[in-house]
C-alpha cells in the first residue's frame, strides 16, 4: 500500500518538476546588435545582430509609460491582474473562432506571446498555445509583471528586421524609447499584432485605423484627455525605416560581434562638430593627395574619451578610410622627445636651459640630422625640445641610454615597443618606434593627471594616475582607498611642469627655419612630430582639462610633401583647442618636487666657480646632478684682444680675461645664431713655439676612427672624398696634411676634396699659429 502511494506520488512530482524546470535559462537564446551609446545614453551607432535583425540587447530596456499603456490596452487588458493565461480572453477567442469557422483570435496574453517568441514562434495550432499557457504560468512565478514586460518589448517584432521596441524607436522615430508621444506608441504597440502587414510605408490606410482605434480606446479608459487624443491622431505615421546614427564608427568597428549595449564616454555633440571640423581640414589635404586622418581628445584629469575620430570618410573604401588609426601603429617622429626630456630631468642629466651640443654627429656610423638640414652648435635644452632638434636629442639618448628610455616609455603606457633596445638604436627618439595615438595621448594625458592630483595628495604619488584612456564607463574603477607612494613611479611631478613649461611656446620653425607663431588664447603644452619620408604628421597637446592628439597622412604609408606636424596636424589641434570650452587655469608650480639653484646665465648649467654671471632656476629636487657649467675659461690677452697669450710669453700688458667658450666644432655655427658671442683671439705669433695642440682645429669629416667609402659617379669615374673642418679664427690659414704629405692650404671655408687610396691613413691639420689637430680614418675598398 505505501509503495502505491510512492509511485502515485512520483507520478504527481514528476509532471510538476517537469513544468518546474520547464523554462530555460537564458529565456532567450538571441543574437543581438551591439549599439554605441554616448556618455548621456544617446544613440551613437549600431551593428546588425548575427541573424541579420536589428534587435537591440534589452536588459537596460525601460519600458516607458506610453507604450505601456498602448501595448496593455491594445493586447492584454487584463495583463496586471492574471497568472499568465487570461481564461476569459481565451474563452472569448475560442468563441469566436469558432462562430467564424477560422482563427480570428488567438486568446494570447502578453506573457504568452512573450513565451512564444522565447521559443522561435513555434507554428500555432492548440498543442503549441498549451505550451505556452504552461510555460507562460511558470514564467509569472520566475519573473516580475514588469520583467515580462521588458521581455517582450525588447523581443516583440516591428516588422522586416526591425526588432525590439529600442530598435524600432530608432528606426521608426530616430528617438529613444522614452522620448515617444502617445501617437507613437500607439503606433509602434500595434505593429508586433501584425508587423508582415502592417508595415510602416506600406497599407497604411490599415495602420491609421487601428493606431487611431487604439488612441479611442487610451481615451476611454481615461489615460489620454480629449486634447492629447486628438493631437496623437494627428501625428503622422512613420514610412520607410530610417538609417540609424553612425558617429563613431570605428569604435563600432572594434565591437561588431559583441551583442553589448557599449557605454562610451563620449559626448555626441563634441563628436559631431569636431567631425565636420576635421572633415573641412581632410578637404584640402585630399588636393594633395593625402586622405587619411584622425582625432582623440580627452579629459586630462579622469582620461575619458570625449571624442573618437578613428579616420575621415569612413564611407569610403579606396583609401582604406575604414581603418582605425588611431589603433594603428604608426612610425612616432619626434613625438616622444618629451619623454626623453623628461626622463633625463629627472635624472639630473641636464637642466632646463643647460646647453646641449648640436653639431654634426656621427654615432657608430648613424648620423642624425635636424629637419632643417642645419646646426646651431649649442641650444639650451628647452630650445631644443621646443625646435624638435633631431641631433641634441639623439646626443640625450645615447647619455641616458636606450634601454632606460624603452623601460620608461612601457611604463607610461606605450604597449607597442615589440622589440628589444638594439632593435631601435638611437633613432628610437626621432621615429624609429612605431606607437598608436591612443597610447601617446594616454601617456601625456597621465603626465597632466599627476600634475594635477600632486597637491591633492599632498605631493605624493598614486600608481594608478598612469592609465590609458577609458573609453567605456565600465572600465572606471574608482579607488575607495589609494595606495600612495613618495616616490615617483614613472614620472617626477617636478619633471613634468619643467617640461610641460618648454612645451608651451606659440613659436616653433617650419621646414625652411622660418619661425611660425600659432594662436591660442589657452595655455597648452604641444609637440608636433613628422616620420621619415612625409608619411605620418603628429600633434598632441595637454591642458588642465584636455588632451588631444591629431594624426594626419595616409593609410597606406604612402609620403606626401606637406605631411608635417607643424603645417598639417598642428592646425587641427589648435582649432579643435578653440572649439573646446577650456577656461581651467594652468598648472601650479609643485615646489616640493621643485629646488631653486644657482646656474649659469650663459650656459644655463649650475654655476662653477667659473662663471661670471649668475641667474636662479627651478630644477628637479632630489636629483643628484653635478653637471656643472664647463663653458668658461680664463685667458691672457692685451687691451684690444687681439692677441691672447700664453702664461709663458704673457708681458706687463696683458690681462687676464674670462671668456664664456664652447667647444670649436660647436662655435663654428653657435656664432651665426649669436651675434654677441665673443671669440677667444687667436694666439700671438711671438708664443707660437712655446704653445701646445689646443682645440681652434676641429675637423668635421672624417671622424676619428671611421671607416669611409668612396663611391663610383653614374660614369663609372671614382668620385672624391670631401674633407671638412673648421677653425675658431674666421680668418686663419689651415695646411692640410696626409700621410706626411702636404695637401694645401685653406682660409675661411675649410673643405679640400681628396681621393684617398683604400687602407688606413692619418690626416694633420695645422694653423698659422701651430694649433694642431689629427685624425685616423680607413677608407674602403671598391668591392
Amino acid at each position: 500500500m505505501l509503495k502505491d502511494r510512492r509511485k502515485y506520488l512520483l507520478l504527481l512530482l514528476l509532471p510538476l518538476a517537469a513544468w518546474w524546470f520547464c523554462l530555460p535559462d537564458p529565456l532567450f537564446d538571441a543574437s543581438y546588435s551591439t549599439v554605441l551609446l554616448d556618455q548621456h545614453g544617446q544613440l551613437m551607432g549600431a551593428r546588425l545582430a548575427g541573424d541579420e535583425q536589428w534587435r537591440f540587447p534589452g536588459d537596460d530596456l525601460n519600458v516607458p509609460e506610453t507604450f505601456e499603456k498602448a501595448i496593455i490596452a491594445f493586447e492584454d487588458k487584463r495583463f496586471y491582474h492574471h497568472p499568465g493565461v487570461d481564461l476569459l480572453a481565451f474563452g472569448r477567442a475560442m468563441r469566436d473562432n469558432l462562430k467564424s469557422k477560422s482563427v480570428v483570435s488567438g486568446g494570447s496574453t502578453l506573457t504568452m506571446q512573450t513565451m512564444r517568441m522565447a521559443r522561435g514562434n513555434e507554428s500555432r495550432n492548440l498543442w503549441q498555445k498549451a505550451i505556452e499557457m504552461l510555460w507562460a504560468v511558470r514564467a509569472e512565478v520566475r519573473y516580475s509583471k514588469k520583467e515580462i514586460l521588458r521581455m517582450y518589448a525588447a523581443h516583440a517584432p516591428f516588422g522586416g528586421n526591425v526588432v525590439g521596441l529600442a530598435a524600432a524607436s530608432w528606426r521608426y522615430y530616430h528617438k529613444t524609447p522614452d522620448q515617444l508621444s502617445w501617437g507613437e506608441s500607439a503606433t509602434l504597440a500595434v505593429l508586433p499584432n501584425a508587423p508582415a502587414l502592417i508595415h510602416p510605408g506600406r497599407n497604411q490606410a490599415a495602420l491609421l485605423f487601428k493606431r487611431n482605434r487604439l488612441i479611442d480606446k487610451l481615451f476611454e479608459e481615461g489615460h489620454l484627455d480629449e486634447m492629447e487624443a486628438s493631437l496623437a491622431k494627428q501625428e503622422p505615421l512613420p514610412f520607410a525605416p530610417q538609417p540609424l546614427p553612425n558617429i563613431a564608427p570605428h569604435v563600432l568597428g572594434h565591437y561588431t560581434n559583441s551583442g553589448k549595449i557599449l557605454k562610451s564616454t563620449i559626448d555626441f555633440d563634441l563628436q559631431n562638430r569636431l567631425s565636420e571640423l576635421l572633415k573641412r581640414h581632410a578637404d584640402i589635404m585630399h588636393l594633395n593627395g593625402v586622405y587619411n586622418a584622425a582625432l582623440l581628445v580627452m579629459e586630462t584629469e579622469s582620461g575619458e574619451v570625449r571624442a573618437y575620430i578613428g579616420n575621415v570618410g569612413q564611407e569610403q573604401k579606396d583609401h582604406q578610410n575604414d581603418v582605425d588609426i588611431i589603433q594603428s601603429e604608426r612610425s612616432s617622429g619626434s613625438i616622444l622627445k618629451p619623454f626623453l626630456y623628461c626622463a633625463a630631468l629627472q635624472d639630473g642629466l641636464i637642466t632646463p636651459k643647460g646647453i646641449l651640443e648640436d653639431i654634426p654627429t656621427n654615432i657608430r656610423g648613424y648620423q642624425p640630422l635636424n629637419f632643417t638640414l642645419e646646426y646651431m652648435g649649442m641650444v639650451p635644452a628647452d630650445e631644443a625640445l621646443a625646435m624638435s632638434l633631431n641631433v641634441p636629442a639623439v646626443r640625450l639618448l645615447q647619455q641616458y641610454g636606450i634601454l632606460p628610455f624603452k623601460e620608461k616609455l612601457v611604463e607610461a603606457g606605450l604597449t607597442t615597443l615589440h622589440y628589444s633596445p638594439d632593435y631601435y638604436g638611437l633613432p628610437l627618439v626621432l621615429g624609429g618606434a612605431e606607437v598608436t595615438l591612443w597610447d601617446i595621448c594616454g601617456a601625456y594625458a597621465s603626465m597632466g593627471r599627476i600634475l594635477h592630483h600632486v597637491y591633492r595628495y599632498d605631493h605624493r604619488y598614486d600608481v594608478a594616475d598612469i592609465h590609458a584612456p577609458v573609453l567605456f564607463k565600465s572600465e572606471k574603477s574608482k579607488k575607495e582607498n589609494i595606495v600612495f607612494t613618495e616616490e615617483a613611479p614613472v614620472w617626477n611631478a617636478g619633471a613634468i611642469w619643467l617640461t610641460f613649461e618648454a612645451m608651451k611656446t606659440l613659436r616653433r620653425p617650419d621646414q625652411e627655419g622660418n619661425w611660425e607663431t600659432y594662436n591660442s588664447s589657452h595655455p597648452v603644452a604641444w609637440k608636433t612630430g613628422t616620420s621619415f619620408g612625409y608619411r605620418d604628421a603628429w600633434a598632441v597637446g595637454v591642458t588642465p582639462k584636455y588632451t588631444i592628439g591629431v594624426w594626419i597622412g595616409n593609410a597606406d604609408g604612402e609620403g606626401r610633401p606637406g605631411v608635417i606636424g607643424l603645417q598639417a596636424a598642428a592646425p587641427v589641434m589648435f582649432d579643435v583647442l578653440r572649439m573646446l570650452e577650456d577656461d581651467s587655469p594652468w598648472w601650479s608650480p609643485p615646489y616640493d618636487a621643485l629646488v631653486q639653484k644657482r646656474v649659469c646665465a650663459e650656459s644655463g648649467w649650475l654655476a662653477s666657480t667659473s662663471c661670471t654671471i649668475i641667474d636662479t632656476a627651478y630644477c628637479v629636487a632630489g636629483n643628484q646632478s653635478t653637471a656643472l657649467c664647463s663653458y668658461h675659461t680664463a685667458v691672457y690677452t692685451d687691451d684690444l684682444r687681439a692677441f691672447r697669450y700664453d702664461p709663458v710669453c704673457k708681458n706687463e700688458q696683458t690681462v687676464l680675461k674670462n671668456y664664456f667658450v664652447v667647444p670649436t666644432l660647436a662655435e663654428n655655427y653657435y656664432k651665426r645664431y649669436n651675434p654677441s658671442y665673443e671669440v677667444v683671439p687667436p694666439l700671438h705669433p711671438d708664443c707660437a713655439d712655446n704653445f701646445k695642440p689646443s682645440d681652434d682645429i676641429a675637423i668635421i669629416y672624417p671622424r676619428n676612427g671611421s671607416k669611409i667609402y668612396v663611391p663610383y659617379e653614374w660614369d663609372k669615374k671614382k668620385s672624391r672624398a670631401v674633407f671638412s673642418a673648421v677653425h675658431r679664427s674666421d680668418t686663419a690659414q689651415v695646411y692640410w696634411h696626409m700621410d706626411k704629405q702636404y695637401l694645401g692650404k685653406t682660409k675661411e671655408f675649410h673643405r679640400m676634396e681628396i681621393d684617398p687610396s683604400p687602407g688606413k691613413h692619418q690626416l694633420v691639420l695645422q694653423d698659422e699659429y701651430g694649433s694642431m689637430v689629427t685624425t685616423s680614418f680607413e677608407v674602403l675598398a671598391s668591392d
